[in-house]
C-alpha cells in the first residue's frame, strides 16, 4: 500500500489516558463511534512534562471529516485541538492493520499495510522479503522520517516479532 497519498487533516485528543493499552482501546472505540473510514490513521503519543499521559491523534482524509469529528468529540467532552502532538506517533490505526494476523512474510507485512520498512533490533540490514513474521496480531509501527517502520525483533525457528507485546509485563510486577 505504501504511504498515504492525500494529505490528510490532523488533529489531537487530549483524553488524560495515562497508558498505551488504554489508549489503544480509547482510538478503536472513538473510530467506531465517529463510522470512521478505513484508511484513517490513528496514533499514540508520548506526553511528558507535569502531567505525563498518552495523546491521541487522528489524521482524516478531508476537512469536513475533520470538522465532524472535531465537533463530536468536543461535544462527547473530549479535549481536542488540532493539528498533531508531533511526529514520532506509534500507529494503533492505519490502513491493513486488520489483515496484519498471524504469520506472514515481510513482504506480506509491506504489500498489505502502510507500513514503509521493518527494521530488526541489533542488525543494521532490513530483514529478507521472506523472512516470517508472527504478527501476534498486535503490530504497532510508529512514524519515524515520514516513513511507517515497524521495529521486529528475532524470535525462534529464525523468524520476527514485533518488538511491542501485546500485554506487556507491568514494571515491578514481581515486587
Amino acid at each position: 500500500m505504501g504511504p498515504a497519498l492525500v494529505t490528510p487533516y490532523f488533529l489531537t485528543v487530549d483524553a488524560g489516558v495515562r497508558d498505551l493499552r488504554a489508549a489503544d482501546h480509547l482510538l478503536h472505540a472513538l473510530a467506531a463511534e465517529l463510522a470512521l473510514p478505513e484508511g484513517v490513521f490513528g496514533c499514540t503519543h508520548l506526553v511528558r512534562g507535569e502531567r505525563p499521559r498518552v495523546a491521541l491523534s487522528l489524521a482524516l482524509p478531508s476537512e469536513p471529516l475533520l470538522r465532524t469529528a472535531q465537533e463530536r468529540l468536543t461535544a462527547g467532552g473530549h479535549e481536542v485541538a488540532p493539528g498533531a502532538p508531533d511526529t514520532v506517533g506509534r500507529a494503533v490505526l492505519y490502513p491493513g492493520v486488520s489483515t496484519l494476523t498471524g504469520t506472514l512474510t515481510i513482504a506480506e507485512v509491506l504489500s498489505r499495510s502502510a507500513i514503509d520498512r521493518v527494521t530488526v533490533l541489533g542488525t543494521p540490514a532490513g530483514p529478507a522479503p521472506d523472512t516470517p513474521l508472527v504478527t501476534r496480531d498486535h503490530v504497532r509501527p510508529q512514524w519515524q522520517h515520514d516513513e511507517l517502520v515497524l521495529t521486529a525483533m528475532p524470535a525462534i525457528g529464525g523468524t520476527l516479532v514485533p518488538f511491542e507485546v501485546p500485554e506487556p509485563t507491568p514494571c515491578c510486577a514481581d515486587h
